[in-house]
């Protein structure tokens, strides 16, 4: 059984048919979307000319029932502290709504679907595409 949490880079190269993308959700039982990375999307479509058709495919995702929506919690919080401290320990900034996502990750024990390379400095983080 194959758990993962995606990034927005993630979704969006799924919508590009990206073909690691597809696979790995093919193959994915369980598909979390945190809270943050739906904010992203959202604004990137209210910013884009194709709102209405972007959100109806978003919706149409979210609707799957292996796709679950994931709110940050006082849980999620206290994993936020502990990725925060490990990257400023080892002097990697990483942008904050990436450190939100890192923590639903390790919160729910899925691996994270991203192509950003900054993730790798986790260390207690499993990343599905390596």
């Amino acid at each position: 059984m194959k758990r993962i949490i995606i990034d927005t880079n993630f979704y969006v190269a799924f919508k590009r048919n990206d073909a690691e993308a597809v696979n790995l959700l093919q193959r994915a039982d369980y598909i979390g979307v945190n809270t943050v990375i739906l904010g992203e999307l959202l604004a990137g479509f209210r910013c884009g000319n194709k709102e209405r058709d972007n959100r109806a495919e978003l919706d149409r995702f979210l609707d799957s029932a292996r796709v679950n929506l994931l709110v940050v919690d006082d849980e999620t919080s206290e994993f936020y502290a502990q990725v925060f401290s490990e990257l400023r320990l080892k002097g990697r900034p990483t942008p904050s709504n990436d450190l939100w996502l890192a923590a639903s990750a390790l919160q729910h024990g899925l691996a994270l679907a991203t192509f950003d390379d900054h993730f790798t400095h986790i260390s207690s983080i499993l990343l599905a595409l390596r």
